[in-house]
């Protein structure tokens, strides 16, 4: 493997104190998040809470505000608009409520072209969900990711011990509530986008701290007598290599997806960069402190 830094010796396991606050402070963040989108307080896509959104391209530019003009004067109200210039595309989104069911994208389509004649469109995309069917996508999407912590947990407790367990999930639930809660304080949008987004981090996550777990619990069978402060450093240091040109890797292809992907994937690879640079340094900073402080003053292994 290509030594990026040759024979580092860097203190991690001295800054676990200061990970650990910063990590809490982040839990605590998502937790809100997650609060928020149960009461229906953040900004939930049509997945979640029902709606309808058509997306179109006209032939020529159009500005939000015509578009916006436009359905007022058809009696709409309630509505978000997305533009995305370069294209001439305009994301046309309504929220629950009684109007949004199905064929009211066939009303919107109608009063647009009774005000745009001239500026001719087409139609890229219509999505219409119920509210009920958003209710039960949510209740469905926060199993999905309760269940892939506990297969985390029953993973990494079976092929390791159960100190290395615990410290896998804490750091994979952490990371899945980090950019969640970054999402909610920028306002983005979640949906069922960012759901497979954060599946996809704690995959990575998972996979980035076994890489680091192999590499201690190696050490842990040779070294047993030292301490396990000693040993759980040693073992960062020798795969720190490793593990920043596989985030680093895996980093610059959600950035091309991000800077070329286009809008529908914009959120996503904003999600997996995130959820990279966070689960890279919770393998670290905080997957490995637990394992430290479940392990006492010295190293037992089992033979």
């Amino acid at each position: 493997m290509i030594e990026i830094i040759k024979n580092p010796k860097i203190d991690f396991m001295g800054k676990r104190f200061y990970s650990l606050v910063l990590a809490l402070i982040f839990i605590i963040l998502g937790s809100v998040a997650i609060v928020q989108i149960a009461n229906n307080r953040a900004k939930l896509g049509i997945d979640f809470v029902g709606g309808t959104a058509v997306q179109i391209e006209f032939s020529k530019r159009v500005a939000l505000e015509e578009v916006r003009t436009a359905l007022h004067k058809g009696g709409i109200t309630d509505f978000d608009l997305q533009d995305f210039p370069l294209k001439n595309q305009i994301l046309i989104t309504i929220k629950k409520g009684a109007k949004a069911s199905g064929g009211f994208s066939n009303e919107i389509l109608s009063i647009l072209k009774q005000s745009s004649s001239e500026n001719k469109f087409t139609v890229l995309s219509t999505t219409e969900i119920g509210p009920r069917v958003g209710a039960a996508l949510k209740g469905d999407a926060l199993k999905a990711i309760i269940a892939a912590l506990i297969g985390i947990l029953i993973y990494i407790w079976w092929r390791f011990r159960f100190m290395f367990s615990i410290g896998a999930t804490i750091a994979t639930f952490h990371d899945v509530l980090a950019v969640l809660g970054i999402f909610y304080v920028l306002g983005k949008e979640i949906n069922l986008i960012l759901v497979s987004a954060l599946l996809m981090i704690a995959g990575f996550s998972l996979t980035d701290t076994v890489v680091v777990f192999d590499r201690i619990r190696e050490n842990m069978k040779i070294r047993h007598k030292e301490p396990a402060y000693t040993v759980i450093n040693q073992s960062i240091n020798e795969v720190l290599s490793r593990t920043i040109i596989t985030s680093l890797t895996v980093f610059l292809t959600a950035f091309s997806l991000f800077v070329f992907g286009g809008e529908v994937v914009h959120d996503f690879a904003l999600a997996v960069m995130l959820g990279i640079i966070v689960g890279t340094g919770s393998s670290i900073f905080i997957a490995s402190p637990v394992v430290l402080m479940m392990s006492g003053k010295k190293v037992v292994v089992k033979k």
